[in-house]
């Protein structure tokens, strides 16, 4: 069996049989990878304390000869950001991020800079100093710029002028054309989602920047609902799919749809 060593952050697990688990990783080297834990509900030594999801680590696995899973031999804990366990809204926001990781992410593709953007939006999110709202909107513009679906936020999808251009100040959304509308092309409905000028900025900044100064920009909580309403709605219609943890997210956030 050929084994390999990399720093992983543990995205998802899920039982295997009585005793088993089978765990997700997103790792620095090998990109997302699943294994099987063996023994790790049995054992109260093996993998102690150490297969928390959020958690980074260093693991040893080996792939077998034959076809299957490879097996996770070692894991020690590096990171265990275990503030983030300790209050519901910072876990369904690390949920939302490692199943968007999870869901865009094909098998042992690696993505440093993806693994280096969750990994500081989970430290930060640990710190609890930077708000949760502002790294999630970090998280999710960086993300779709990796992925290569980072929106036109530049000018109007339609009839293209540029956003500096327009007047109003208030743009629509349009999810199909990958960016923003001027409101002359795409009247605006109160049940969709809407960005000013402000925050259109704003958003800009934060996908651009540096990834340490970036989080430091300061929304109005208005800015912020206004950005996170865009994103959430953005994000799920070009990965395909609606991410359970978003629905856990918006009812313990309680104040956006």
């Amino acid at each position: 069996m050929t084994p390999f060593a990399t720093s992983a952050i543990l995205i998802r697990r899920r039982d295997y049989g009585d005793y088993d688990l089978i765990v997700t990783f997103f790792t620095r080297s090998r990109g997302k990878i699943s294994l099987i834990a063996k023994a790790a509900k049995k054992s109260a030594r093996r993998f102690a304390g150490v297969l928390e999801l959020f958690s980074e680590v260093d693991i040893v696995a080996t792939v077998g000869r034959r076809s299957g899973l490879p097996v996770l031999q070692e894991a020690a804990l590096k990171q265990p950001f275990a503030q983030i366990r300790v209050l519901p809204t910072r876990i369904a926001y690390a949920s939302y991020w490692a199943e968007l990781v999870d869901a865009w992410m094909e098998d042992h593709v690696a993505q440093t800079e993806l693994y280096h953007l969750l990994r500081h939006a989970l430290s930060e999110l640990d710190r609890g100093v930077t708000s949760e709202a502002v790294l999630s909107i970090l998280f999710q513009m960086r993300l779709l710029g990796l992925s290569g679906h980072r929106p036109n936020l530049e000018l109007c999808g339609i009839c293209r002028k540029a956003v500096d251009a327009v007047r109003p100040n208030r743009f629509g959304v349009d999810l199909a054309k990958g960016g923003i509308a001027c409101l002359g092309c795409l009247p605006h409905s109160p049940d969709e989602p809407h960005l000013s000028k402000g925050t259109i900025k704003q958003l800009q900044w934060i996908a651009d920047g540096d990834l340490h100064r970036a989080a430091r920009i300061r929304f109005t909580p208005a800015a912020a609902a206004e950005a996170l309403r865009f994103l959430e709605c953005f994000v799920p219609y070009h990965l395909g799919r609606q991410p359970r943890s978003l629905g856990v997210l918006r009812q313990l956030r309680g104040n956006l749809p």
